[in-house]
């Protein structure tokens, strides 16, 4: 008798772990299997021994045990940690862990089409398409559906260019070992704080073991060549590196950054990579085969044979917390993966989250400075527009002093860029006969105009619909009316302002692929633009060596609300967003437009004494006891009625007994600030703690109480950084 967890949900009453009889053949510990489940086959892993209480003979045998690699004891046991603390199902948790096509199909060959040599004869536009993704993909190869669909051609586009011999068609194995990596391919220069830092982290990896340092570097201070020296002493050790990034649109520069440092390029894992190339990666984690892996937050849940070092860079980055399905945040679980896998981890920021800075003061993690710019460049001169003094014309948002610098810009060939964290044309369509906002009809949530598609768009479900030209709710024509500027409004704006100028918008809505985004940022980097307009995904990273002004349209977007990170976030996407300014050469400006010059989090931003606001917003929480001094965790009830809905937070927020004992207090329920969200109705309750409190336990007794009706859902949000 096998104990088997197994990767879908099943009955209430069962258990993480269902009993089976071992496979013919037999099994052992972390073994993947494939086995039954009422009339379906599914993927299960072997957990340990059976739990017993049911008659053996009535237990049905597994399968076969797949021709995969075990699952090591290390990842069950993070798998089970990370359930446990996110109240997550196991099962839940391990569909994360194997989250790759194919696992189950024995090894074969397949049908491949590479990059060939020389020129098409014929260069149409759909040959020239195909070709430029081989080549950004570094000579990858792809199956015909894949390559077709990378390039938006047919097959026979593809068939055409192997008959010329411009891409080769193979037959090759399926999942072949990646390129090696040579930490010793090139010599690096660090110098001043980066030697110190670069010496203390390869000295934490070569130790072996866990340990944790955070890196906090001033933008352009090089933290990615100190961190790179830690990656080059894993794979010294021979053990596996994994430097996990907040945004896909970051992974062109840096992939390219580590070839040049190691002599070839890192395995990826995230949203734009192919299915082939997952259950490559996938199999290639688990025997070896893949000795440094870059990608998204889920490639913390590779199944890695020997995890050496995992770098989070940008760790403050909050799309690092998986906001739908299991609720997690891949810092922490980084942290916690590290500590059970004896790896070292190193978390990465210009702007740390208050969380990480208090870890390192209290000597939970080290902590290394890098204080300067690399080589000539420094930091950007920070001011203030105070907007109350500025005449600004309706429906301008440049002031006349942002307008004056990015003409003396525009006039020395440098680059300005113009932020405004607001995708689209305008928030609010409004009509001007009857006074209605137009909104989506399955969430509680305003249509955002997008003027380039010409539809409306809810930022909250995705829906969209054509732009209206009678007002849905009165049905009077012609009065439809934008309200408030997003990037597209402000991009005309600066056309018209100046019409001389090449102007760029970097929006994540205003491409269809990311490789379109990337190739975008590359242009840009190289000089193609003379004014980038752009929203907070120019903040991540990029390096615009030509850029020495950035000027921040609306700097107090972010300091309303009831979000107890509001400050925090405000101060860390300010600082990086004036971090892209005077990266090389020539010094940088950060203008911000403000109407609130004497906030605390402007004058912080402005002064650049970081500790003193860090030391500030710490002393804040510690008094009103929430995180990182306290413990929070949120309830999110939702059904298709609101009035069900209520009743079951009503009625857990009677049963509050499990909390009490615990001293948590509870508040709610309420309805969530976006009431509605693809029809279904919300309202959550939020959980207040001391730091040490058992929570999970507590809040595990507490829900059990309530059966829900079929139609309600209940999740739980533990550290909650959303609100919404």
């Amino acid at each position: 008798m096998i104990g088997v967890a197994v990767t879908e949900n099943f009955g209430r009453g069962l258990g993480p772990i269902l009993d089976y009889r071992a496979p013919e053949g037999g099994c052992a510990l972390g073994d993947f299997l494939e086995v039954p489940l009422g009339p379906r086959k599914i993927l299960g892993v072997v957990w340990g021994a059976g739990l017993g209480g049911v008659d053996p003979a009535k237990l049905r045998s597994a399968y076969r045990v797949l021709d995969v690699p075990p699952m090591r004891d290390e990842m069950r046991a993070f798998l089970t940690r990370a359930a446990d603390y996110t109240l997550t199902p196991l099962s839940a948790m391990l569909r994360l862990a194997t989250r790759a096509p194919g696992l189950d199909s024995p090894p074969s060959t397949r049908r491949v089409y590479r990059l060939g040599q020389g020129e098409p004869a014929r260069a149409t536009e759909a040959r020239t398409k195909v070709l430029e993704v081989l080549r950004e993909y570094g000579g990858l190869a792809f199956t015909l559906k894949e390559l077709a669909d990378q390039a938006g051609v047919t097959p026979s586009v593809i068939k055409g260019l192997v008959k010329s011999g411009v891409v080769l068609e193979e037959d090759a194995p399926r999942d072949l070992p990646y390129p090696r990596l040579d930490p010793a391919a090139m010599v690096v220069r660090l110098a001043g704080d980066q030697v110190t830092a670069g010496d203390a982290l390869v000295a934490s990896v070569a130790m072996g073991g866990y340990s944790a340092t955070l890196l906090k570097g001033v933008t352009g201070s090089g933290k990615t060549e100190v961190y790179l020296e830690a990656v080059a002493e894993c794979l010294r050790q021979g053990r596996q590196a994994l430097v996990l990034l907040p945004e896909i649109a970051l992974t062109s520069e840096f992939i390219n950054r580590v070839e040049a440092r190691f002599g070839a390029r890192p395995a990826e894992w995230h949203s734009g990579v192919t299915m082939t190339e997952r259950r490559r990666l996938w199999r290639m984690a688990a025997n070896g085969g893949a000795q440094f892996v870059a990608g998204a937050r889920s490639a913390l849940f590779l199944p890695f044979q020997d995890l050496g070092l995992i770098v989070v860079d940008e760790e403050h980055d909050t799309s690092y917390k998986q906001e739908e399905g299991v609720l997690y945040n891949a810092r922490d679980m980084a942290v916690l993966r590290a500590a059970i896998a004896g790896s070292a981890i190193v978390l990465a920021s210009a702007t740390p989250s208050l969380e990480s800075w208090v870890n390192a003061k209290t000597g939970k993690y080290g902590r290394l400075d890098l204080g300067a710019r690399f080589g000539a460049a420094e930091m950007p001169d920070m001011r203030a527009i105070d907007m109350r003094a500025e005449k600004l014309p309706t429906n301008r948002w440049i002031s006349p002093t942002l307008e004056r610098a990015v003409r003396a810009r525009v006039a020395a060939g440098e680059q300005s860029l113009i932020f405004l964290n607001r995708r689209g044309y305008a928030p609010v369509t409004l009509c001007r006969a009857c006074g209605e906002q137009v909104s989506c009809t399955d969430c509680d949530a305003r249509m955002v105009e997008h003027r380039f598609q010409n539809r409306l768009m809810c930022h909250q479900c995705g829906a969209t619909r054509p732009m209206p030209e009678v007002c849905p709710s009165c049905q009077v024509a012609g009065k439809m009316a934008p309200v408030g500027p997003g990037v597209e409004r402000l991009a005309e704006e600066v056309i018209a302002l100046f019409p001389e100028a090449r102007v760029a918008v970097l929006s994540s809505d205003l491409f269809g692929s990311a490789r379109a985004l990337k190739e975008q940022i590359e242009e840009i980097a190289a000089g193609a633009a003379d004014i980038i307009i752009g929203t907070q995904i120019v903040a991540k990273g990029h390096n615009f060596p030509l850029l020495t002004l950035v000027g921040v349209i609306d700097a107090d977007l972010g300091l309303t609300g009831s979000d107890l990170r509001a400050a925090e976030r405000t101060f860390q996407l300010m600082r990086q967003v004036a971090g892209r300014a005077g990266r090389a050469d020539k010094p940088g400006v950060a203008m911000m437009q403000t109407f609130q010059p004497e906030h605390p989090v402007i004058r912080a931003i402005l002064g650049g004494d970081e500790e003193a606001f860090w030391e500030a917003e710490a002393e804040e929480r510690r008094v009103a006891g929430v995180p990182p001094y306290g413990r929070m965790a949120g309830i999110i009830l939702s059904g298709p009625e609101v009035g069900p809905v209520f009743d079951v937070g009503a009625d857990l927020a009677r049963r509050d007994g499990p909390l009490r004992k615990i001293g948590a207090q509870v508040f709610g329920p309420a309805p969530a600030p976006i009431a509605r969200v693809r029809g279904r109705h919300r309202v959550r309750l939020l959980i207040k703690a001391e730091k040490n409190a058992p929570l999970q336990a507590a809040i595990s007794e507490w829900i059990a109480q309530v059966r829900l009706p079929n139609n309600v859902r209940l999740a739980v949000d533990i550290d909650p950084q959303s609100f919404l």
